[in-house]
Formats: structure tokens, C-alpha cells, sequence
């Protein structure tokens, strides 16, 4: 069984807004795309049916946006300063570790990581992060990356590696807690 063109072109908006997402970068998604269907297309008489065509498409575009996050890391100067201080973070804890605030609760989340909107939302708040460190949440927690691999892709050290992800994780948290749950305050309890 082999997907026809017609059925991987279909999957064209789903693969380009997956890729934005990771990605940040409107025309550097489209080539991952283009590329990703590209090599669709050439291997479609490899498709054996035991994953539906999105499935397959999204993991052979996951291997497209890893090249093109190398691509990009080699063209980008390395700047980890904005990675280096945590102070800004401490006033969000207590002497304990302890939030200040506490988590409220955010009901069904499947329901809300299905609607459009959210993914919007999800976007804004990963572009007011700083670009690596938004690089390697989406590496890591979107990507499913290895630690081990997202740091020898940035050539980046563990522990900054994971210093970026607390950073990404808390800046979600807070931007997502504002413009998404807050929002759907209602709905979502």
C-alpha cells in the first residue's frame, strides 16, 4: 500500500502549522515542508499503511526540522548570556521553592491542545521567548529530542541545556496562565 500524491498533499496545512510552531520562522517552515513532501513523494512505494499518512509525513518532517535547527545554529552567532541568570525567576518561588502563587487548575488540557487557538496562543508565547531557548523546549518536549542529541546539535552543555528548558517551562507557564487559561476561565473548570 503506498499514499497516493493526493492524500500527502492533504496533509500540507497540518505539516506547515507544525512546523511554524517549531520552527518560528514562516519561510524556513515552508521549506521543511517542501522538503519533507518532497521526500515523501520519492519513498511513497515505502509506505506500508501501519501509521496513518499524517504520522508518517510528521515524522519524516520531524527529521527535516532537525536539519534545518542545525542549519540554522551554524548560521546563528552563539549568544548563551541570555541564558546565564535566573534571578528574574526567583520572585515566582518562596524561601521554600515553593510557588508564591498557586497552580490553579487547568481542567482538560487534551480538549484545549486540540483547538486552533490554543496553538496560536502557544506561538505567541514561544516567540516572547528568546529564540535558542525556545529552539530547545521545541527540541526537547514538541521533537521528543534526547537531551544528549539537542546538545551536541547547539553544542550547548547539559546543564545549560536544561537551564533553557526550566527557563522555556517557566515562561510557558506564565504566558500560558495570562493569555490562554485565564481566558478560557469558564470553560476550563
Amino acid at each position: 500500500m503506498s499514499a497516493s500524491p493526493e492524500q500527502i498533499e492533504a496533509e500540507r496545512p497540518w505539516l506547515l502549522r507544525y512546523a511554524r510552531a517549531q520552527l518560528q520562522d514562516q519561510a524556513a517552515a515552508e521549506d521543511a515542508v517542501q522538503d519533507a513532501l518532497l521526500a515523501a513523494l520519492e519513498g511513497r512505494e515505502r509506505f506500508a499503511g501501519q501509521a496513518s499518512v499524517r504520522t508518517w509525513l510528521t515524522s519524516i518532517l520531524r527529521f527535516k526540522l532537525v536539519d534545518t535547527i542545525r542549519r540554522q545554529h551554524r548560521e546563528v552567532a552563539t549568544d548563551l548570556s541570555e541564558d546565564s541568570d535566573l534571578s528574574d525567576l526567583d520572585g515566582l518561588f518562596d524561601g521554600q521553592g515553593a510557588w508564591q502563587q498557586a497552580v490553579r487548575a487547568w481542567g482538560v488540557p487534551e480538549e484545549g491542545l486540540l483547538a486552533k487557538q490554543f496553538w496560536q496562543v502557544y506561538q505567541q508565547c514561544a516567540q516572547a521567548m528568546p529564540k535558542r531557548t525556545a529552539m530547545v523546549f521545541a527540541m526537547r518536549e514538541v521533537m521528543d529530542m534526547d537531551i544528549a542529541d539537542i546538545c551536541q546539535n547547539l553544542s550547548i552543555t547539559a546543564t545549560n541545556c536544561s537551564v533553557m528548558l526550566y527557563r522555556a517551562r517557566m515562561s510557558l507557564r506564565e504566558c500560558l496562565e495570562t493569555r490562554w487559561f485565564q481566558q478560557k476561565g469558564a470553560s476550563w473548570g
